[in-house]
């Protein structure tokens, strides 16, 4: 039986080029890192969301520990929500080295299609504890009316 040694990381380059051999090789091969395409491919990592939709509004919710809600860029702009920011990597020395890093640091930026129903004027977005709440309300619905066919007073005589 084979036994996988796991050699510590030494310096930052380094590790850094671990991480994005490892990050470029799960993305070629296993397609985790983001699979509906909202990501930018300049992108060095992908925040986690979850969407849901509500009565009156729809709610994208974004994982971004470490990064300050001031420091995250909201923008909407025909239809398309972008979310673009950068979360900062700890500073470390020369003599710092780690046995294992999993946290992605850098920018990110992702982008959402929004449906039609989407009220692009009324949405706001909070950070707390890690998390980026942004609410885009709907478009109040406009119910169909229904119009009714009166009769002229011309009536049609059978010949």
């Amino acid at each position: 039986m084979r036994h996988a040694i796991r050699h510590p990381l030494q310096g930052v380059a380094q590790s850094g080029l671990h991480d994005d051999l490892r990050q470029a090789f799960n993305q070629f091969f296993q397609g985790d890192e983001d699979r509906d395409g909202s990501s930018v491919v300049t992108s060095q990592w992908t925040p986690r969301v979850d969407i849901k939709e509500e009565a009156d509004r729809f709610v994208i919710l974004a994982d971004l520990p470490g990064v300050d809600p001031e420091d995250v860029e909201v923008l909407m702009d025909k239809g398309i929500l972008s979310i673009r920011g950068e979360r900062q990597a700890a500073s470390r020395d020369e003599n710092t080295s780690f046995s294992r890093i999993e946290r992605r640091y850098g920018s990110f930026h992702r982008r959402f299609a929004l449906p039609d129903s989407a009220d692009p004027e009324g949405v706001t977005a909070s950070g707390h504890n890690g998390v980026l709440e942004i609410s885009i309300p709907k478009r109040p619905e406009t119910t169909p009316r229904r119009i009714q066919v009166g009769r002229t007073g011309h009536t049609l005589s059978a010949q």
